[in-house]
């Protein structure tokens, strides 16, 4: 009796193994694509398009192309993409959609993606557009289309952000809304940002001489600080170190800036790199003014500048209404400072004038140390 029931148990295996064997092989099956001819983007009836910023929602401009074929039943994805330059230089997507052949895009969608690749507003430019198909979710064997063109004006578009200083080391503390000032935004890369001022060690403990970068004033998230955690965050010199945010790279708060004791620093920041360095300033030898002055046919009259009084160099107005023409930054020995770029740049002495672009009110920041100017819409 046991000889048999091993038997049988022998057997029963046997038989299990080749069920799952056939079942294996039965349900084997492979997924195979391959790349698509490029699709054609069918030209535009409208080459000219005048946008309104009155009707944002209003439908814009529509793009059509033929399906691609990727050899397998399955729906195919399309980007629409735009860029200032037929090279697509620094492309911007503008709408990403699936299993369709057309895409429409309102006022606001394509100005957006206007001022996002980098088209002045109030004027015609050329905008250059293709379409990127590929499949799966993974975005797998992208092909892209032929290149069309059409001019577009834009409306003003502010594709800016600002980030402020708050911390122990700086004229706000830590208080979040305390008229904390803004780093100064490089006029030809948005990605960099410095600030070139006095920053104070305080006691001189470990804590003090401390800060960081806040996105809006008011809150403290987006915060933007050292990759090491607070506790840990040496203070380093003259070394490009790494940076982390909340929410930008992690759910809880970074590490801290700092300074190893009173003086004059430029901190820079690169949002291209996500690298921070800080480095010791001579302001020893610097001018020092006792008024700024805004002049130019952006104002209705002269403005004058705030001095701010935890740091002589750094001047200031919270609110001053500006129309589109030009502005200078006169001082109290008459010498006119300016600038080629608008919303923000490096003036020098007999520069020209500041570019004043749109009609809004701005809050306006000035260094007389470096010519780093900002001017921040309020409205926009």
């Amino acid at each position: 009796m046991k000889k048999i029931l091993k038997l049988k148990v022998v057997l029963l295996t046997v038989l299990s193994l080749g069920f799952l064997v056939n079942s294996c092989e039965d349900d084997t099956s492979v997924f195979t694509a391959t790349e698509t001819d490029p699709i054609t983007l069918a030209e535009l009836p409208i080459t000219v398009i005048e946008l309104d910023a009155s009707n944002p929602g209003n439908p814009a401009i529509t793009f059509n192309w033929n399906e691609a074929d990727y050899g397998q039943p399955a729906s195919e994805n399309y980007s629409v993409i735009f860029a200032a330059d037929e090279a697509f230089t620094n492309p911007v997507v503008a709408t990403t959609i699936t299993g369709t052949t057309s895409a429409t895009l309102s006022v606001n969608e394509l100005n957006s993606s206007a001022g996002a690749v980098g088209l002045p507003p109030f004027m015609f430019s050329t905008l250059y557009a293709k379409v990127e198909s590929s499949i799966g979710t993974q975005n797998g064997l992208p092909v892209s289309s032929n290149i069309i063109s059409f001019q577009v004006q834009p409306y003003f578009n502010y594709v800016f952000e600002e980030f402020y200083l708050v911390g122990n080391g700086t004229a706000a503390d830590w208080n979040n809304n305390n008229n904390n000032p803004p780093l100064f935004r490089d006029g030809e890369n948005s990605n960099i940002h410095t600030y070139t001022g006095f920053f104070t060690k305080g006691a001189g403990g470990i804590d003090d001489g401390r800060f960081k970068l806040l996105e809006i004033r008011g809150q403290w998230q987006p915060q933007w600080g050292t990759l090491t955690p607070e506790g840990s965050d040496d203070i380093i010199l003259s070394t490009a170190e790494a940076i982390a945010g909340n929410p930008g790279t992690q759910d809880g708060d970074p590490g801290r800036f700092g300074v190893p004791s009173d003086g004059y620093y430029t901190f820079t920041i690169n949002f291209s790199s996500n690298t921070y360095i800080t480095e010791a300033f001579d302001a020893s030898g610097a001018a020092s003014y006792t008024s700024m002055t805004l002049q130019g046919s952006a104002l209705n009259a002269d403005t004058a500048l705030t001095q701010s009084t935890f740091d002589s160099h750094l001047w200031y107005v919270n609110s001053v209404n500006l129309q589109s023409g030009d502005l200078q930054i006169v001082t109290n020995t008459g010498s006119s400072w300016g600038g080629s770029t608008s919303f923000s740049g490096v003036a020098t002495d007999g520069g020209g004038s500041i570019p004043v672009i749109v009609q809004d009110d701005y809050e306006v920041w000035f260094s007389d140390l470096t010519g780093d100017y900002i001017l921040i819409p309020l409205n926009l």
